[in-house]
């Protein structure tokens, strides 16, 4: 998967991508390729419509609905940190990640979202997992803006999340409930891993 970048990153990451700005103090700009905007707007009911919006709107975040194209897990950020490393290293890797308001928005398969959450019912695993979202059809989620100027704080498309793995493909290979299980549950159980009290609480969002 692509990182958010000044253009593109061609290089595969040794492990999960994280978003890498550049150094340079002149501004710069991270976007969405057409391919990624494509698989995005598929999310909509009208996905021409929406577009439309993004051609005259590039920097606005959108209100996407979940269970059409993807479903969306968020997670505690710190958490869902260790959930991606998990996913890069020992499993097939990650579809797009983004960042919004301190929690990670992991995109997985449709239907993806209630199959873990019955998952995650089972005591086994809740005792382990800290609390997560799981956004499946009937939610939506907000996704951050196709297009966002870095090095420039008063830009547009600043505060309203970032891409931490954009969406590159008009088909991304997506995560299902068993992988994400199993990424949470060993994510969870490593040494350092900070699990809140309260842990099996698992909701709709």
């Amino acid at each position: 998967m692509k990182t958010w970048t000044q253009q593109s990153v061609t290089q595969p990451p040794a492990t999960y991508p994280s978003a890498v700005y550049p150094s340079a103090m002149q501004p710069s700009v991270e976007h969405v390729g057409p391919a990624g905007e494509a698989w995005l707007a598929s999310a909509s009911e009208y996905p021409r419509s929406m577009r439309a919006l993004w051609e005259s709107r590039p920097w606005a975040p959108t209100v996407l609905p979940c269970g059409r194209a993807f479903d969306v897990i968020s997670m505690p950020s710190f958490f869902g940190r260790q959930v991606l490393d998990e996913l890069w290293a020992s499993g097939p890797g990650s579809g797009p990640v983004a960042g919004h308001r301190g929690r990670i928005l992991l995109f997985v398969q449709p239907g993806a979202a209630p199959r873990l959450r019955r998952l995650l019912a089972w005591e086994e695993w809740a005792r382990d997992v800290p609390p997560l979202l799981c956004h499946g059809r009937g939610d939506a989620v907000t996704v951050p803006p196709l297009q966002r100027m870095v090095n420039s704080p008063d830009s547009p498309g600043q505060g309203a999340g970032r891409w931490i793995v954009a969406p590159e493909r008009r088909e991304p290979r997506l995560p299902g409930a068993a992988v994400v299980l199993w990424a949470c549950v060993r994510a969870a159980r490593e040494p350092d891993a900070a699990v809140p009290v309260g842990a099996a609480a698992v909701t709709r969002g």
